[in-house]
């Protein structure tokens, strides 16, 4: 029952920041899908790993490349549902921890959180351009066939 409030909280939240974002009212579904998909990989793999940038890094790949795949299809900017797809996965809260422990002057705590919100951010990053390499790879494969 867990993982079913998972994937509509993360479907509501990726397609209602889709909204926000200003994409169009046909990719709105789309979006929150690829945001369910992306939170699910993090999610399970998160759970049974134990390792959240490993998670990260996974449903960031997983989101870049599927966002680039549907944007081919359906002919829209592939920002609209990779930047979409990824909100579930930005560290908001745990930055927001961070900042308040640096002003509480609990500066232990600070430095371990900011930390972690760094790896997760160079995880989201790493993924979506590792994503952008293999797609231009592919690319390269197509065009080297015709």
């Amino acid at each position: 029952m867990e993982i079913l409030s998972q994937l509509i909280t993360s479907f509501l939240a990726t397609g209602a920041f889709g909204i926000l974002f200003n994409a169009p009212k046909e990719t709105l579904v789309k979006c929150g899908l690829i945001g369910m998909g992306g939170w699910l990989i993090y999610y399970l793999l998160e759970r049974y790993s134990n390792d959240a940038i490993f998670a990260t890094l996974a449903a960031t790949i997983f989101i870049a490349v599927l966002s680039q795949e549907l944007a081919k299809f359906y002919k829209t900017p592939v920002i609209i549902f990779s930047v979409a797809g990824i909100i579930p996965l930005v560290p908001g809260g745990l930055a927001f921890d961070a900042m308040r422990n640096f002003v509480e002057n609990n500066y232990n705590a600070a430095l371990g959180s900011a930390a972690k919100v760094l790896m997760l951010a160079g995880a989201i990053a790493f993924g979506l351009v590792f994503s952008e390499v293999i797609n231009q790879v592919i690319r390269k494969i197509n065009q080297s066939r015709i």
